[in-house]
């Protein structure tokens, strides 16, 4: 009875882990994922064209705005806009999302800076891609460990996948917990609904894991401060498959003397297998 209960746990445990891998693979190949951006444009003062979007984009203290040529037009919040369109200011992290004919024109802030970052669904990184390498999921590496929440959240400066910008996060706490017998902690950035997000690197980073970061999802802590860290669940950014990303890297302290042999692996687009 204990062997057919431990192997249910163990295919449920796998099952549920498979879901989460499929939904990541599925957000990130949807056709206008992350797989489907054709540029990274930098937006200044001065009016630019790009290839891959219709009309002329500048930016200032007023914000985004482009100028779409007679016959242009694009969809914002569902409304039609066509000559001068002003998106406003964007707040960091923050993006609109513009329809054009089958592709998606996003505008956003990332690093104090505008850019925009069209999204075609023919992108050949999107049409050639063929899933991420991971582990076979392993219960080992679903630990428990305990929040520690700081008295104030602590501004924190990170580098991003782009050299020269910064992201800064407030971080509300760190995350307290063993592997094998050994104290380890990490650092956590706020996530959506309440989750915390940590940012790592690890012994594997580089040589089976992608060199520059990767990402855990937290589940809100309980009252007492327990939290589960699944590390089957750690999984890449968008900058491990393409370089027109502006993912932010890890601080320093989330770098782990251990090797965690557990998540998303090295893509196929940056040489993994």
């Amino acid at each position: 009875m204990t062997t057919e209960a431990t192997t249910t746990d163990r295919d449920a445990f796998t099952e549920s882990w498979l879901d989460w891998y499929r939904a990541q693979e599925a957000r990130l190949a949807a056709p206008h994922g992350f797989l489907a951006i054709t540029g990274l444009h930098w937006l200044d003062d001065r009016p630019q064209r790009f290839p891959d979007a219709p009309g002329t984009w500048r930016t200032g203290p007023e914000g985004v705005v482009v100028d779409l040529d007679d016959g242009e037009e694009l969809v914002v919040d569902g409304t039609p806009v066509r000559g001068a369109h002003h998106f406003g200011v964007i707040p960091e992290r923050g993006g609109v999302d513009a329809v054009w004919k089958d592709a998606v024109i996003e505008v956003a802030r990332r690093g104090g800076h505008d850019i925009v970052r069209p999204r075609h669904p023919d992108a050949p990184l999107r049409t050639a891609f063929t899933g991420t390498p991971a582990y076979s999921p392993d219960p080992r590496w679903a630990v428990t460990g305990r929040y520690i929440p700081f008295d104030t959240p602590r501004p924190t400066t990170v580098g991003a996948a782009v050299e020269g910008l910064e992201h800064v996060y407030d971080a509300p706490g760190r995350v307290e917990f063993e592997l094998d017998g050994r104290p380890l902690s990490l650092t956590a950035f706020p996530g959506r609904g309440g989750r915390l997000m940590v940012l790592f690197t690890d012994a594997t980073s580089g040589v089976t894991t992608y060199a520059a970061n990767r990402s855990l999802t937290l589940e809100p802590p309980a009252t007492d401060g327990t939290v589960v860290l699944d590390f089957n669940r750690a999984a890449n950014l968008p900058c491990a498959y393409t370089d027109l990303a502006t993912c932010p890297l890890p601080p320093a302290e989330n770098r782990l003397p251990v090797a965690i042999e557990a998540g998303q692996k090295i893509p196929r687009e940056r040489g993994g297998s």
